[in-house]
């Protein structure tokens, strides 16, 4: 495999072509904060909190670290100026909407959002989606709705058919918290997530 060499945060370091900025940064230990992103799907950018600052050839723009690959020469800054605030604008954005990632954004300085927003406890980062559908093939997760109606949902075909009870992968890929807590004492054909996750303790 061909070895890419770029600079990231000051640090000289070789990356794989084909790699992308986020794997390679964090080979070198540079961490990049994502919500939407998983090692096992495919590319996403939903989120865009792991946008950093690149420049070639006196270039400079910003993308997403986790869509876009290492490029010779290539220089990454994660926690320039411009990088901070557009990271600090995304997560005041998604606070209003899940409270839960208060955490996450105090480490920006944000103490509360100062949007207003309808609290879900959801950022439409589709990882249960995609997970559902890339990794599992069961397609028992989408998208419905559109602009601020948009929001995810299980394919009550797909969950009746008991596709759900024992697997529950998405529980761990929701950022959020969202799914676990949805479906905290919903009902699939009688079975209960409470039921699942007793007979899955008791195997």
């Amino acid at each position: 495999m061909k070895k890419v060499h770029l600079k990231i945060d000051g640090k000289e370091v070789e990356a794989e072509e084909g790699m992308t900025i986020l794997e390679a940064a964090r080979s070198a230990g540079i961490e990049i904060p994502t919500l939407c992103y998983h090692e096992k799907l495919a590319p996403y950018g939903a989120c865009r909190l792991c946008t950093v600052e690149i420049t070639r050839n006196t270039r400079t723009r910003l993308v997403t670290s986790c869509a876009y690959n290492v490029e010779d020469g290539l220089t990454v800054k994660t926690k320039s100026p411009k990088v901070q605030r557009i990271r600090k604008m995304l997560l005041e954005l998604m606070l209003a909407s899940a409270p839960v990632l208060s955490e996450l954004a105090a480490q920006y300085g944000i103490e509360k959002p100062r949007f207003e927003s309808d609290v879900t406890q959801c950022i439409l980062c589709g990882q249960c989606v995609r997970y559902c559908a890339e990794v599992k093939g069961a397609n028992a997760l989408t998208f419905v709705g559109r602009g601020r109606d948009r929001r995810v949902a299980f394919v009550d075909e797909v969950v009746n058919t008991g596709v759900c009870m024992d697997c529950r992968e998405c529980f761990n890929v929701c950022p959020t918290g969202k799914i676990p807590r949805e479906t905290d004492g919903a009902s699939f054909e009688g079975i209960t997530v409470q039921d699942v996750l007793a007979r899955a303790g008791s195997r």
